[in-house]
């Protein structure tokens, strides 16, 4: 008895100590992350893959459209988390409240010797050429900006493009069958500032639906803003006045108030780079933009020595990094029809979208 009380004791003992080593694992490896906001997605250790990678410190910097846009700047940090998870690298995001805010917040990351600093659009294209020409030595990329069109054509600087014209003709074409079936004679677009992005995405749109429904009327106006939702929802309100049934939202954060608006005035909305289907049924389909693809490949390139500076990495639906999301029941019927648009924009059948809005 009392051998078998010692035994006992013994495995008792053994058990509880590995038990308190495995929890003392987990919990160094949940304090690994310094990424902002990037914590609660980033516990839970690092992969094998990630442990076998470079270990590198990746810096983010915001445009002023902040973490809380549901598309552009949330998408490049999901790509930061991504690597995070996957690269085992080290983030960090700096969030941007105005333009005065990008050149000191890529500076900081830079003085901090961070080995990829990542700028998130294309507001920030002359500060990031300013910044990455006084440290030569740490790599940048930008999003929605050519590298290799910079004045200065630094070497140390990837540009992470897309080709958004696809993606609005995707979700044009969708509108335009969509118009066509329900007698309807009116679409609109709503983008924030007229910069080329922003206008790749619309040129498309309208380039696609008047392919599916040449007679239909299309509507377009810019806010001027990425963040203030009320001014996208009165340009919004202003274009279902005039008999719009589709509203595509190519502004960000403002552009949450397009959708709103299509929900208040229950017509059909379209989501923007994310796809935001989970915002309400209201959502028609979103023009996929894979920003947190883009930038989680951006990151591999530095770990694996791979990095492309001073070139230019297009993203287009051949590749991948452009779609369209989630149908909602009213998009459903044309679902086949635009998937044979897509594989005709990735075969190259259909070419020569434009990418530039009439008029401008």
């Amino acid at each position: 008895m009392q051998r078998s009380a010692f035994r006992a004791i013994l495995i008792a003992l053994t058990l509880a100590v590995g038990g308190f080593a495995v929890a003392a694992c987990g919990s160094s490896d949940d304090n690994g992350s310094t990424s902002t906001g990037a914590a609660a997605s980033t516990t839970g250790g690092t992969t094998s893959t990630a442990a076998a990678g470079k270990k590198i410190k990746v810096g983010l910097v915001t445009d002023i459209g902040g973490l809380n846009d549901r598309s552009f700047n949330a998408l490049a940090n999901k790509g930061l988390q991504d690597a995070e998870k996957q690269l085992g690298i080290t983030g960090r995001v700096l969030i941007s409240k105005s333009n005065a805010d990008y050149t000191p917040n890529l500076t900081t990351l830079a003085q901090q010797k961070y080995d990829l600093v990542i700028a998130v659009g294309f507001l920030m294209a002359d500060a990031t050429e300013k910044v990455a020409g006084k440290f030569p030595d740490v790599k940048f990329a930008i999003i929605d900006s050519s590298a290799a069109g910079m004045k200065s054509k630094p070497k140390n600087v990837e540009g992470l493009l897309f080709a958004e014209q696809e993606a609005g003709y995707l979700v044009g074409y969708l509108s335009g069958l969509y118009a066509k079936d329900n007698n309807v004679t009116t679409i609109g677009s709503v983008g924030g500032q007229k910069i080329p992005p922003v206008d790749h995405y619309i040129a498309g749109y309208q380039a696609g639906a008047k392919k599916a429904d040449p007679s239909i009327k299309t509507l377009n106006g810019y806010s001027q803003d990425f963040v203030d939702q009320a001014k996208c929802k009165e340009i919004a309100l202003d274009q279902i006045s005039k008999g719009s049934k589709v509203e595509f939202q190519v502004a960000g954060q403002c552009g949450l108030g397009v959708l709103d608006a299509a929900k208040e005035k229950s017509i059909q909305g379209i989501g923007v780079d994310a796809d935001q289907g989970y915002l309400g049924p209201q959502v028609f389909t979103s023009a996929l933009k894979k920003v947190d693809v883009a930038v989680l490949n951006s990151i591999k390139g530095v770990q694996d020595n791979s990095y492309t500076g001073g070139q230019d990495v297009l993203n287009n639906v051949k590749s991948g990094g452009i779609g369209y999301g989630k149908l909602n029941a009213d998009a459903q019927k044309y679902a086949d029809q635009v998937q044979k648009v897509q594989q005709d924009i990735a075969s190259g059948t259909v070419t020569n979208i434009p990418d530039t809005v009439a008029g401008s």
